[in-house]
């Protein structure tokens, strides 16, 4: 389609081409001259009212057919008009020997047409002119000239020819007048300006200068301007000699000169001196006329801050001529004084040692009466009014923290230069006071360059004003803290200064009160936001079948940009819908749930300010394909899982039930802890105390069994009894006798005992000669669970008058015999010796 109706655009236009070269051919050869042929004579005759008409008014033309064309055939022919390819209705008058048509067009709107006499009959144009339509030029306007006096001295003169367009081809020429000549000059076409040369220039004399503008409408003359050409002159940038310092306070010395146009005469020039303080951004512009050359040449600048840097600029002009450019800048520096004016400050008071200490941080700024006069200023704060006593701080910063006793009411701060010192300014000092008034504190952007604070209190008696403080959150340096006091009426602040965009601040509003400073509302606020700079990494806290752990870390604050709204992951699995989950700006975790197991996913973090927001990197993962957490939750979240647990709980203690408390809870005794002594009544007064401490707690043997000897042993059989190749562990002693049956009398048959205490009888005799000793069990389940390599100390439970070889619990090295006789013996404090001492009895 766009194709068509590009090549039928493309041949409308060549047959407009072609239409326009036909009628173009015919107004020349038809109109001006026809044929010029001998045989044929001109066909018709077209004539306008005016061929330049103003643009919209009404145009007359007539067209005559005379009888001497090829086409007229005595007969009437039908006439039409054609204004470019427009056809116009015109009025046909019939005579004997010509054919008249005459045309009326109300309102010209065409800048440039072609109106034509047409044949219809024979399809022929016959005739036609060319009628072109405009405005008469506009009064040119602004007028000026300026001269130049560098190089060759010309003086060049410019002009505005106005807004509308003429479309009638326009010149403008520049007259000048002077009381010897007049001189006129044609400006280029489409030029606006012309340069009059040196030649016709008389530089101290006036000249009169006007612009005529024409065209084949009329024309306009500008109104005439009179000037000296030297005062059209702009000169060069004067140059700057030397600042020097002058002896009165205050004031500078500025010495300057033209660098080409010095035949000039000073006196009839003007100065301009531009002054700033090194400090400052603001210029300040001082007038001088010079009156002669001597007082205009050395300029004397006053009423200047003392001891006070400024740079200065310069530029001149010849009387009302143009200014010349600003003349490079030099610096000079007023004479010092004493500074002037108070400082004002702003101390923000806490407990450094409660009730006695308070720490203070001191913050002053120079008030609207204040000058430093000076460059290099120091402050100084001290206890007294006297000079250079109790001083507490010495800085060239505007801050200053410090200790101070709670007894102390009023400090001094004073600033100092090399000329002297600025009054005192005296400074109450209150312990700060545990309360607030202020109950509402909120900062907007005004104009993107400043922040308006407001803020609601309770009413109250001791209010006297408030202090609005606010510093950059990422610079720590008190340097950057600002300060601004207020009356109590009021309840709002514009804060201007140079605040940095997507930088956070902190803005607080303090009450003041007579004797002392509240507690603050502070807000957070940023001038412009943007998107963050990053976006936290998403870290995988745990996977399970159905969900996934997900952690991150906050943005620092550098490079948060703006207040977090709050964080978005989007995540999806193969062949699902993407999901979003919300968390709030305060939040580092999330779950996601209800996911499939066993599937990989993909998941990105998009965080979001008022600013903008920033989509971070895409991470994968993986959940389970088996997890015993879900599984379990699965099963205990139906009755069949409970049941199920409950069945197995059931019999896991019934038939296992001695096998998990052996090996959960053993009760197995040790024999190096327990609590039996020897047999013998000896005194308890004579047993030896527990050599280490540390031993644990003596563990009460919950069986005992008693062992009975065959009374008939031989000698054979005991020889028989130490030949045999068993193994009788450490038994320690021989038994008399041999092949005799060990018979146990116990509560519990099936308990394998670990001691035996058995009475040493020699082979017929009835009355024992020794006590009876403890011998250990030959079994081989271990005492503990893991059986110690070594054998245990010779506990300090067997009573004394025992013998190394009768110790069987281990070897006693220290052990020295007694010979004095035990007291009697305390049965009550051990009842299985009590047991083994009635069955010696029933033995008797």
């Amino acid at each position: 389609m766009i194709t068509k109706i590009s090549v039928w655009s493309l041949g409308r236009f060549a047959t407009m081409i072609v239409t326009w070269i036909s009628l173009i051919t015919i107004l020349v050869g038809v109109v001006n001259a026809a044929w010029n042929g001998d045989d044929m004579k001109r066909c018709a005759d077209v004539q306008a009212s005016s061929p330049v008409v103003p643009l919209g008014s009404p145009v007359n033309a007539t067209c005559v057919v005379t009888k001497g064309c090829s086409l007229f055939l005595e007969e009437a022919v039908q006439i039409e008009w054609l204004l470019n390819r427009d056809a116009i209705h015109g009025n046909v008058e019939f005579t004997q020997n010509k054919t008249k048509s005459t045309v009326v067009i109300s309102s010209f709107n065409h800048t440039e047409a072609a109106l034509t006499c047409y044949i219809k009959d024979y399809d022929q144009i016959v005739g036609g002119v060319l009628i072109r339509a405009g405005y008469p030029p506009e009064v040119p306007q602004n007028l000026s000239c300026q001269a130049n006096l560098t190089r060759t001295l010309t003086l060049t003169c410019s002009w505005d020819p106005g807004q509308s367009q003429t479309y009638l081809p326009t010149s403008y020429s520049v007259h000048s007048e002077t009381r010897e000549s007049n001189y006129t000059y044609k400006a280029p076409a489409g030029v606006h300006s012309y340069t009059i040369p040196r030649s016709d220039l008389i530089l101290f004399s006036d000249m009169k200068i006007y612009v005529k503008a024409e065209n084949e409408l009329g024309q306009a003359i500008s109104a005439p301007i009179t000037l000296e050409p030297v005062s059209a002159a702009k000169l060069d940038p004067p140059k700057i000699v030397s600042i020097t310092v002058s002896k009165k306070p205050g004031c500078l010395r500025l010495n300057w000169m033209l660098t080409h146009q010095s035949w000039i005469h000073a006196g009839n020039l003007n100065l301009e001196v531009l002054l700033q303080t090194a400090d400052s951004r603001h210029w300040t512009i001082k007038q001088i006329i010079c009156r002669d050359r001597r007082t205009c040449k050395i300029l004397s600048l006053c009423s200047l801050l003392h001891g006070t840097q400024y740079w200065l600029q310069i530029r001149v002009r010849y009387k009302q001529g143009p200014w010349s450019e600003w003349s490079s800048s030099q610096s000079g520096v007023t004479l010092e004084s004493a500074p002037t004016g108070r400082l004002e400050s702003w101390a923000k008071v806490s407990w450094y040692r409660k009730p006695t200490h308070l720490n203070i941080s001191l913050f002053w700024k120079p008030s609207k009466q204040f000058h430093a006069n000076g460059q290099n200023i120091s402050y100084s704060i001290s206890r007294f009014q006297r000079a250079g006593q109790g001083i507490l701080c010495k800085t060239i910063w505007k801050y200053c923290t410090f200790q101070l006793s709670a007894r102390v009411k009023k400090v001094y701060l004073t600033a100092v230069n090399r000329a002297g010192k600025s009054p005192l300014t005296g400074i109450y000092i209150y312990p700060p006071q545990d309360r607030t008034t202020i109950q509402d504190v909120t900062a907007v952007t005004v104009d993107h360059q400043s922040f308006l604070v407001q803020w609601t209190h309770l009413a109250s008696t001791d209010l006297t004003g408030f202090v609005v403080e606010w510093r950059p959150m990422l610079k720590e340096n008190l340097s950057h803290v600002h300060f601004e006091k207020v009356d109590k009426n009021q309840t709002n602040l514009i804060l201007a200064g140079t605040f940095e965009p997507y930088k956070p601040y902190h803005i607080s509003v303090y009450p003041r009160y007579k004797r002392g400073i509240g507690l603050p509302r502070t807000v957070k606020a940023y001038l412009r936001q943007k998107a963050p700079s990053m976006v936290p990494v998403i870290k995988i806290k745990n996977v399970w079948m159905s969900s996934v752990d997900l952690m991150w870390e906050q943005i620092p604050l550098d490079q948060q940009n703006g207040f977090i709204q709050h964080y978005k992951i989007f995540y999806w699995g193969e062949k699902e819908a993407v999901k979003v989950e919300t968390a709030d700006s305060k939040t580092t975790e999330m779950s996601l749930k209800n996911l499939k197991p066993g599937s990989l996913y993909k998941a990105f973090m998009m965080v979001r300010t008022f600013g903008g927001s920033l989509n971070g990197s895409t991470i994968h993962f993986k959940t389970e394909t088996f997890d015993m957490v879900d599984i379990v939750g699965m099963i205990t979240g139906s009755g069949v899982g409970v049941s199920l647990i409950i069945i197995m709980a059931f019999l896991t203690l019934s038939f296992k039930g001695k096998r998990i408390e052996s090996r959960l809870w053993p009760d197995v005794p040790d024999p190096a802890n327990s609590s039996i002594k020897r047999w013998p009544s000896e005194s308890p007064q004579y047993a030896h105390v527990a050599r280490n401490n540390d031993e644990p707690n003596p563990i009460h043997l919950s069986h005992l069994s008693f062992l009975d000897l065959t009374t008939k042993l031989c000698k054979e059989e005991d020889d028989l009894w130490f030949n045999s190749a068993e193994d009788t562990s450490d038994l320690g002693e021989s038994i008399c006798g041999s092949l005799f049956i060990l018979e146990y009398t116990a509560s519990n048959s099936s308990s394998v005992p670990y001691a035996t205490v058995i009475a040493s009888v020699p082979c017929n005799n009835p009355t024992p000669e020794e006590p009876p000793a403890y011998l250990r069990s030959d079994s081989t389940q271990p005492l503990l669970e893991r059986e110690e390599s070594f054998s245990p100390l010779c506990y300090q439970n067997v009573a004394s008058g025992v013998k190394p070889e009768q110790c069987f619990f281990g070897q006693d090295q220290d052990y020295i015999p007694e010979s004095e006789e035990d007291p009697a013996f305390a049965w009550d404090d051990f009842p299985f010796l009590r047991a083994l001492s009635a069955y010696d009895t029933e033995s008797d």
